[in-house]
């Protein structure tokens, strides 16, 4: 049984005043739940890896949780930062193992359906997220260019971007 909130916390607070036995527990309840919260979020053959890191990083950060704070939520920080570590590497990894033969070849065809397919998505977010996205994204505009492009302030354009790359991903999840 996983600890709740509360239980947790106490453990980490009595960690913090050395008590070596509550560590232990703590990292017991850590461990438990982060198996948890990786197992819907990576393949099993990384679950190990990803939970020994993210235990290495709490104890390495262990002296930077506030105690007036929820444990929870920090820990879920920190597992969330090393799962997107990882998927960055994982990419990245597979990208280098790409070579010229690997790569497909250009098709005036896919290109035009996946413009087909972007275009469809876009009617369905704020137009100036879209011409955000379009201006930096796609045409491959600074901020600073997009913004005088588009009449937005530079701010305007990088939220608009998030914004309107959060909608699309939600679109996408949506779709799928």
């Amino acid at each position: 049984m996983i600890a709740d909130e509360p239980t947790l916390a106490r453990l980490m607070a009595a960690s913090q005043q050395g008590d070596k036995q509550a560590y232990t527990v703590l990292l017991t309840e850590v461990q438990l739940w982060l198996e948890r919260y990786f197992r819907r979020r990576c393949a099993p053959a990384m679950l190990d890896d990803l939970v020994q890191e993210v235990m290495l990083a709490v104890h390495r950060k262990r002296a930077s949780w506030d105690a007036s704070r929820p444990f929870l939520p920090w820990l879920a920080a920190i597992a969330r930062y090393r799962w997107v570590d990882h998927l960055r590497k994982v990419y990245r990894t597979e990208e280098d193992a790409l070579e010229d033969h690997d790569a497909a070849e250009d098709s005036g065809e896919d290109a035009l359906l996946a413009r087909l397919s972007l275009e469809r998505m876009f009617v369905q977010i704020p137009s100036k997220q879209s011409e955000a996205i379009e201006l930096v994204k796609i045409e491959g505009l600074s901020i600073a260019e997009a913004a005088e492009r588009s009449g937005q302030s530079e701010s305007a354009v990088k939220v608009n971007i998030h914004r309107g790359l959060k909608k699309l991903a939600a679109l996408v999840e949506k779709a799928e």
